[in-house]
């Protein structure tokens, strides 16, 4: 029998997480979404909903797009009443709060501290002070204080499903370029805030065909407007399918990978989830092979070399001639200068 995915959950802990999900948030969420918030397979996740609707009474609608189920919990016509937190449940927003901050920017982050002192007064335990206890390391993190209008203005569009002017100047690029985007995404990928988008023309110009969907580092967008046209959020987007599927955030095309690790670094690339199709194999004493699939072939190299001499690219053989062309270059940087 395959292990849990979150076995330490009961189900009885699952079934009242599911329930407090569907109700306080009246959002929709596909089997997918409810799994890994749960920990547990889309098959529990329908038992939990087929028992929250025996055992409370209450209408979960389901409704399919683009071939994927969606549930939401109808809420009567009467708002329930405000309900104070417990003590284990301000901990956790502490440790979020604290874990973020370098991502909210200080304005931002004070309106969430705000929002925990305000419940506070009314909560059943204080938290215990846990706010001191917990913090985040920063060094090499982006200071997004300066980004927060921008996230702002693209928290509204999302919610009005309002198509935005943005001007954003690439890494790569010499200048900044200015185009219409539906935003429909805001995710952070190691400490970096990104915008999932799609294309949707340039300003002035008639509504255009889908060229490309944008992903953009929030902290290059130089301006962003929201203009006069909406959108309709698109039911073939899936955000899971398009990111989380594999290893990388830049999505070409994908291809298996074999890399092999000693050290320390054997335990430490065992310990993580690079991949959802990842396999980890100990080979002998003190060596790990770790297969997964990967649609970035620079951050792929990029990532093998901060393992330093611990860890070999086994596979696909065209990788491997990569890292030794990249080795060759490194090399020749740190060569000793002419007639030393």
């Amino acid at each position: 029998m395959p292990d849990k995915l979150s076995p330490y959950a009961t189900y009885g802990e699952k079934i009242i997480k599911l329930f407090a999900r569907l109700l306080f948030s009246g959002q929709s969420y596909s089997l997918t979404e409810l799994g890994r918030m749960l920990g547990c397979s889309k098959q529990t996740v329908l038992r939990l909903i087929d028992d929250i609707r025996r055992s409370y009474g209450v209408e979960i609608e389901e409704t399919v797009r683009e071939r994927n189920k969606f549930y939401r919990l109808r809420r009567p016509g009467s708002v329930p009443p405000a309900l104070a937190l417990t003590g284990g449940e301000m901990s956790v927003l502490f440790m979020c709060q604290a874990f973020a901050r370098h991502l909210l920017g200080e304005t931002m982050f004070e309106e969430a501290a705000t929002a925990i002192e305000k419940n506070r007064a009314i909560a059943a335990a204080g938290g215990g002070g846990i706010e001191r206890h917990v913090t985040s390391f920063r060094p090499g993190s982006i200071d997004y204080t300066p980004h927060e209008k921008v996230i702002r203005t693209l928290l509204r569009a999302m919610e009005t499903g309002t198509v935005c002017e943005v001007v954003y100047r690439s890494l790569p690029s010499s200048r900044a370029k200015r185009f219409l985007v539906m935003p429909l995404k805001i995710f952070s990928h190691n400490d970096t805030i990104y915008l999932s988008a799609r294309y949707a023309g340039k300003p002035g110009g008639p509504p255009a065909a889908r060229e490309y969907d944008p992903l953009l580092a929030v902290h290059r967008v130089r301006e962003v407007t929201m203009t006069d046209r909406s959108f309709v959020y698109p039911r073939d987007y899936n955000f899971e399918e398009i990111y989380n599927r594999n290893f990388g955030i830049i999505k070409g095309e994908s291809f298996r990978v074999e890399v092999e690790f000693t050290g320390l670094s054997a335990r430490y690339a065992a310990e993580r989830v690079w991949s959802p199709d990842q396999r980890v194999v100990r080979v002998d004493g003190g060596t790990t092979r770790l297969s997964f699939t990967t649609s970035s072939e620079k951050e792929f190299l990029s990532w093998v070399l901060s393992f330093g001499p611990e860890a070999r690219i086994v596979g696909p053989q065209r990788m491997v001639v990569r890292m030794k062309d990249a080795l060759e270059v490194m090399q020749g940087l740190y060569a000793d200068p002419e007639g030393s």
